[in-house]
């Protein structure tokens, strides 16, 4: 009787085919050690490579959706709890009531105070999407990285078109924060609300003749006063949002830059951090561009106090404000994809269409002076606010846009955006400031600082193209073993990048453009950015 096959080979022993399997490979201890720790037989490099870098720029989109959703749900929580804070606020009845005789009459205007100077807080502001940008480039042109070696730099503007589509992803979203935040008056406030017949009864003038905000509007816009239990409930449910965004965010948001690559805040020195913003001034294109900062701020404002408020609900009524909102959000969120139209168009065309079709507007609202208490034209403020977000979309896209094809450095960005919010903070400010003057007087100022804005940055532009180049301050390098903080460089900040190839700090003053030099090679080679330069510096150590 014949032995029955063991159901598993045995390790080593010899097959039916002797010392060789099917395939002619020896098997056990004669077995070269290629053939059992080698690669794949299979495996194709280029294909895994392709496959690597697809996950990588999917991650890189998936980065900015989840960014830009995240900030959405969040500044649609803020604005729609000050908005209806405001309202309940300014209300007569429900600060008597909440308030009692605390002495605390006018305190929505110490609401709007605070809330005003809020802003000043975008000092702290990152541009994370034109990194986002940068890295797609990267994953998607790895081939030529790779030829051009990992020390080379991407050509200049190599990243503007990604940045462009990102742009108009981000601004098409965070948009609608503005519809998204009418949705607590929509479904909740306007219950409580007069209508317009008891809200409007004192007022006799709007929209170009008006003064201040809303002249003669009743103090009691409540019909009854909300119940503080339905109140807690949607402001819960706002702050149920809120945290729903930071988890979106935290959970699906990459980091959008390796740490590595920033610069040690520390090493570089406290007094150059809060310096540096204000040397970067002396850079040509940011002051032509300051005017268009200004005007940023100015225009949202007076599309939420003088064209809502003035011309809105001082003519149809408080009830209305919600869905007006909503068509000015509507119409930005639309309009953020013609900031696609950089991607053919010259780089100016984009910026002044929006800045043109608010001329134009602002115009047509100098001699307009709406009825109060009259819904017959109620269409056209409907149209007026859909363009004027059209122009807002355009000014946002354009803006942003604008300021990460100039400044590509990554050193250079926090200081860039900070300049960008501050200024637009403090017209935030001003506008706060100045809203008791007439109507006239502001479509006035809107007006001034708009055509002000185009001249200086087609300016820029022209300066550009005749060669002249900007003057930037120079970054210090960090020098990572120091103790405690230190105010005094070495390296001098004041200079420029081309007095410190040349040499020498002196020659020229503070604000003065330099002409190009001639076309052809440079004499050095190109200056390292500071991760490469701590680098250099940790070897020398080493040596």
């Amino acid at each position: 009787m014949e032995a029955e096959p063991p159901l598993y080979p045995v390790a080593g022993a010899a097959g039916p085919q002797g010392d060789e399997d099917r395939l002619g490979v020896p098997d056990g201890p004669e077995a070269p050690l290629d053939e059992l720790v080698g690669a794949y037989p299979n495996y194709n490099e280029e294909e895994e490579e392709r496959r690597y870098y697809r996950r990588k720029r999917l991650g890189v989109l998936k980065n900015v959706l989840a960014a830009s959703a995240g900030g959405t749900l969040t500044y649609g929580v803020y604005l729609g709890l000050l908005q209806m804070q405001l309202i309940l606020h300014y209300d007569e009845t429900y600060r008597e009531v909440k308030y009692g005789n605390m002495g605390l009459p006018d305190i929505d205007s110490k609401m709007l105070m605070g809330i005003n100077v809020t802003p000043i807080a975008a000092l702290l502001y990152t541009p994370v999407l034109i990194r986002m940008a940068q890295k797609y480039y990267e994953y998607s042109h790895y081939k030529e990285q790779d030829e051009q070696g990992p020390q080379r730099r991407p050509p200049r503007g190599s990243h503007a078109p990604y940045l462009l589509v990102f742009q108009a992803i981000f601004y098409s979203f965070f948009h609608l924060s503005f519809a998204c935040a009418q949705l607590p008056m929509i479904y909740f406030l306007n219950h409580y609300l007069y209508d317009l017949n008891h809200t409007l009864y004192n007022v006799q003038s709007c929209g170009t003749n008006s003064q201040g905000i809303l002249s003669g509007f009743n103090k009691t816009v409540l019909r009854t006063l909300p119940r503080s239990r339905n109140l807690i409930v949607v402001e819960s449910v706002l702050m149920a949002v809120a945290f729903l965004a930071m988890l979106l965010v935290l959970g699906f948001c990459g980091a959008a830059y390796r740490p590595t690559e920033e610069i040690d805040l520390r090493s570089v020195g406290w007094g150059n951090i809060f310096q540096l913003p204000f040397k970067h001034v002396r850079d040509f294109r940011l002051r032509h561009l300051v005017p268009f900062f200004i005007y940023s701020g100015f225009e949202v404002l007076f599309a939420c106090t003088g064209l809502a408020l003035g011309y809105g609900v001082c003519s149809v009524g408080l009830e209305r404000l919600a869905y007006l909102l909503v068509a000015y959000s509507l119409g930005a969120s639309a309009a953020s994809v013609l900031g696609l139209l950089g991607l053919w168009l010259p780089r100016p065309v984009p910026l002044v269409a929006g800045a043109g079709l608010h001329l134009l507007l602002t115009l047509s609202l100098f001699f307009w002076a709406p009825a109060p208490r009259v819904l017959q034209h109620i269409w056209i403020l409907y149209v007026a606010a859909a363009l004027w977000g059209v122009g807002s979309a355009l000014n946002k896209t354009g803006l942003s846009a604008l300021l990460g094809i100039l400044y590509e450095d990554k050193e250079r960005q926090d200081f860039i955006f900070t300049i960008y919010h501050w200024w637009q903070a403090l017209a935030i400010f001003a506008v706060y400031l100045g809203s008791s003057l007439p109507m006239k007087a502001k479509l006035a100022v809107l007006l001034v600082t708009l055509v002000a804005a185009a001249a200086s940055y087609l300016w820029m532009e022209q300066k550009l193209r005749r060669g002249v180049v900007p003057r930037q301050p120079r970054i210090p390098r960090p020098q990572h073993k120091v103790r405690g903080y230190r105010y005094l460089e070495e390296d001098n900040s004041d200079e420029s990048d081309v007095e410190s190839e040349r040499g020498g700090g002196g020659g020229r003053g503070d604000g003065v453009e330099e002409e190009a030099p001639p076309a052809g090679p440079r004499a050095g080679p190109e200056p390292a950015c500071p991760y490469e330069q701590a680098l250099e510096g940790d070897r020398s150590e080493e040596q």
